[in-house]
């Protein structure tokens, strides 16, 4: 059976925080591939410093370009709307019947498992996967497999305020998520390089 690691959020840009707690999980757990899956941002919350949804998908693209065993998992984004964790990994259970999914979670998001929508059934479908910092402490009733990793404190809106600002983000993010954000000029970077 095949092992497949999903990775969600807005990645809105996806930063080398993403890429490193991927690639730790992977390897961690013998991973076959880790999927990068993009929540569908609905029109109601679109601001005009986010990316849309099909800018967050190409830069999701970029950023996992050199790593062969990373890939995109649309699925959230073509349905659009809210997407509720259960409902998407229920629809790809049945889709990849032949396919063991691992949910990655940052160590933030475990104590407050027990507020998801269907966490009992959920947590039947896949297996759950924490990435903590060395050294934290996480608990949990629900059955979660701990991976430690290094974690630098590093989010998206840190990238989007320092870019909106012209502030430095070398090192944060891969130089083609950085490009491709000058040449589109998101995130306020059409104003600060003084474009159209």
């Amino acid at each position: 059976m095949k092992k497949v690691g999903l990775l969600g959020g807005t990645f809105n840009p996806p930063h080398n925080g993403h890429l490193m707690m991927a690639n730790e999980v992977l390897h961690a757990l013998d991973l076959d591939e880790v999927r990068f899956m993009p929540n569908a941002l609905p029109p109601h919350k679109f601001a005009r410093h986010d990316a849309s949804d099909v800018e967050r998908l190409e830069m999701v693209r970029r950023a996992i370009s050199p790593y062969p065993y990373f890939s995109v998992e649309s699925y959230e984004v073509d349905k659009g709307g809210v997407s509720y964790s259960y409902k998407t990994l229920s629809a790809m259970c049945i889709r990849e019947p032949n396919v063991k999914f691992y949910f990655i979670i940052g160590g933030d998001m475990i104590d407050s498992l027990h507020t998801w929508y269907c966490i009992d059934e959920l947590v039947k479908l896949v297996q759950f996967v924490g990435v903590k910092r060395p050294g934290t402490e996480a608990t949990t009733e629900y059955p979660l497999v701990m991976v430690e990793a290094p974690q630098i404190d590093l989010s998206s809106t840190l990238i989007r305020e320092r870019l909106a600002t012209g502030g430095t983000i070398t090192f944060l993010l891969p130089e083609a998520v950085e490009t491709f954000i000058r040449e589109e000029g998101l995130y306020g970077t059409r104003t600060v390089l003084g474009g159209d």
